[in-house]
């Protein structure tokens, strides 16, 4: 359905006007400016012609089948336009008018009303409140859109909820001289969604790469399970706005709808393979690399450079975006003793020096591009203006045809000058770049790209041994009770039903039991108070620790009973755990989505550190591993000055088992499993707490 869109034979406009400045005119001139392969009929009952072209009174006398209809008329009137489409049997609306959802109540129902007629009749809508789409093919040339910008057939294809945002992005491509292939704002999308342009863009053969812009994700699984498959064939490079609470209150009132919490749809992404950008002018000067350049297998840059000061601010930006600047192999060292002026600079950054010709970069780009321990190639070049500088710049695209490597190039010159050097370059496809940090950038991009592609992240492991039927019991009784907040209780017996290892532990109802579950357990002890409106039991003297002795224990309980006034109090008494180190592993259920898993520092120290990972469930094997890495303190729960580490595999086991446990049990909203004790042969709970 989505070819009778973007490959349209037969454009109509219903709101077409004779009048300049009006969307119902910019559509008609744009698809004739551009060269629309397919026939283009303005639907106006007052007039004639529009900008040439024989116009219809209504769509319903145009004299041949209509794949797109545009309609730029008030909102009001839509619905019965609508109906008109689906009795001439037209495939597709694009809604270009505002007045719908984004507007209140009366605009939704207007929006739905044009649903169920356009249902009706097999109609799919684009939009409303929405630009439309482009399509650069040179058998199509559709400019079925209001927006300026005009682009250059290519290979990277845009789509975006923000009309204003993906007019930025498409402007700013064709600024730098990068050619589009598709182009999608869909506004309100009530109709044809994100996911589906994302999976079409993705079966395009002529798409390279996919720019994706959102404000929130309305359907977030549908979502991650769409967009997994296309980037796993081709890059998508995305950025979310509304990540400020300010920003998503703005984003909220925007076409895009309620803005997700940022955290969530910056794991969407990464569960998805898709590299996410923070900043829009980064996220397009990544693009016109991935727009021509092959993936690097690893991190490793080769450096070329005639002048001095760039390299070291190159060095600075490639190594700040984690890529690195190798050695050179003997062998290499002497290929270019032997080729370059013998006052080069041979090594990694390599000078040619600002006197080199086109023959010496070609040397030092073939030298690089034999090198095993080089993945890709910066060059910086500046046009000096006492060398031949086209001769380089055809030197340059020459190597960069091989497409053996990566090339990116920061040209330091005025274009103004050296037209005819900056046009060698572009139409060799060379990326090239007015300042080396962003060239740097780019290139990082692209490697963090091929680490994205290479990463593996295996499969969820589920463990045979869990309880499920118990847990569900649990959570399923206290549903029926009305309770949001689990005792302790019930709490350690779902852990026990998932094999998440627990201090010993028993509940006692006042001091007697207290003592005798004590002395069942075996000193010391720790006694903490249990009550569903006791939170944060540590900090209102709710816990008691190291008790050594019956004594110690029933007057722990006393001073407890007399502190909270709770008609469920009780008391739990564990096992006195000391030594190890604190963690926490936790879980948030996320609308729609499922869960997000922590892992972290933890005890007292969790909200003043903040060093904490996230990862949306299932958990895999790779992806517990990687949680167990990405603390700043991870180090600390290495092996540190001749004390073992703890126990990785235990933790990890952990942080799995947890993934599980609300995977299977979605009623768990939050989970907080605060501290862990992990020693360096195995983990143990000490206190948790779970929400429904």
């Amino acid at each position: 359905m989505l070819d009778a869109l973007f490959k349209p034979k037969a454009v109509a406009v219903i709101g077409a006007s004779a009048k300049e400045l009006h969307i119902g005119n910019q559509i008609i001139r744009n698809l004739l400016d551009f060269g629309f392969k397919g026939s283009v009929y303005p639907i106006n009952p007052k007039a004639s012609e529009i900008r040439g072209v024989k116009a219809y009174k209504s769509i319903l006398d145009v004299p041949t089948e209509v794949d797109v209809v545009h309609m730029a008329i008030p909102a009001l009137f839509v619905p019965q336009a609508i109906e008109d489409c689906g009795r001439k049997g037209v495939k597709l609306v694009i809604l270009n008018g505002g007045g719908f959802s984004e507007t209140g109540p009366a605009g939704a129902a207007i929006e739905k009303d044009c649903m169920v007629r356009a249902r009706q009749h097999g109609i799919r809508i684009f939009g409303p409140n929405c630009q439309g789409i482009i399509n650069t093919d040179p058998e199509v040339r559709a400019y079925c859109n209001f927006t300026f910008t005009r682009p250059e057939p290519g290979s990277i294809s845009i789509v975006a909820l923000s009309g204003g945002v993906a007019s930025l992005i498409h402007q700013a491509f064709a600024d730098m001289g990068v050619g589009t292939r598709l182009y999608a704002s869909n506004g309100n999308a009530c109709d044809v969604s994100i996911p589906e342009i994302v999976q079409y863009f993705g079966n395009d053969e002529k798409t390279r790469a996919i720019v994706l812009y959102v404000e929130g994700l309305r359907d977030a699984s549908r979502f991650l399970e769409v967009v997994r498959k296309v980037a796993a064939k081709k890059p998508i490079l995305a950025m979310k706005a509304g990540r400020t609470e300010e920003g998503a209150k703005a984003a909220s009132s925007h076409t895009g709808g309620i803005a997700k919490q940022e955290m969530a749809t910056d794991l969407i992404f990464e569960k998805a393979g898709i590299l996410s950008f923070r900043d829009e002018a980064e996220l397009c000067q990544a693009g016109a690399v991935f727009a021509s350049q092959p993936v690097p297998h690893g991190k490793r840059v080769g450096v070329i450079t005639n002048t001095g000061g760039p390299a070291v601010i190159a060095t600075d930006a490639l190594v700040a975006g984690g890529l690195t600047i190798p050695v050179l192999s003997e062998q290499a060292k002497e290929v270019l003793t032997n080729t370059l002026f013998p006052e080069a600079s041979i090594g990694n950054p390599l000078d040619v020096l600002a006197t080199a010709e086109g023959k010496h970069f070609r040397a030092a780009m073939d030298t690089m591009m034999d090198e095993d321990q080089i993945d890709s190639i910066y060059i910086n070049f500046v046009t000096a203006p006492f060398v031949d500088t086209e001769s380089i710049a055809r030197e340059i695209v020459e190597v960069n045809r091989q497409q053996r490597k990566p090339i990116i190039c920061n040209l330091m010159t005025d274009k103004g000058q050296w037209t005819e050097t900056v046009r060698i370059l572009k139409d060799g496809n060379v990326p090239i770049y007015d300042f080396p940090g962003a060239a740097a950038k780019a290139l990082a991009a692209l490697a963090r790209y091929g680490e994205i592609r290479r990463r593996k992240t295996g499969k969820p492991k589920l463990f045979q041994d869990v309880d499920q039927w118990t847990a569900k019991t649990i959570i399923e009784q206290a549903q029926g009770a009305g309770r949001k907040t689990l005792s302790a209780a019930e709490v350690y017996g779902i852990l026990n039903a998932y094999k998440i290892p627990v201090a010993e532990w028993r509940i006692a109802a006042n001091a007697e039991e207290a003592e005798r579950c004590a002395a069942e357990i075996g000193y010391p002890v720790v006694v903490k108070a249990d009550s569903g409106s006791i939170l944060h039991k540590s900090d209102r003297g709710g816990v008691a620790v190291n008790l050594q002795n019956g004594r110690a224990v029933r007057a722990a309980v006393n001073r407890m009973s007399k502190r909270f006034d709770a008609q469920d109090l009780k008391f739990l008494i564990q096992e006195y755990l000391p030594g190890g180190k604190e963690i926490i592993v936790g879980a948030k259920a996320e609308e729609g989505l499922g869960h997000l898993v922590m892992f972290g520092i933890g005890g007292v120290h969790v909200e003043v550190l903040q060093d904490t990972v996230f990862k949306l469930s299932p958990v895999t094997s790779a992806e517990a591993q990687e949680m167990f890495c990405s603390l700043k303190a991870t180090p600390l729960l290495g092996a540190v000055r001749g004390k073992k580490g703890v126990d990785k595999k235990g933790v990890t086991q952990v942080i799995q088992r947890v993934s599980q446990l609300v995977t299977e049990v979605p009623g768990i909203q939050e989970m907080d499993i605060n501290p862990i004790i992990a020693y360096e042969d195995h983990v143990f709970a000490v206190d948790a707490r779970i929400s429904l």
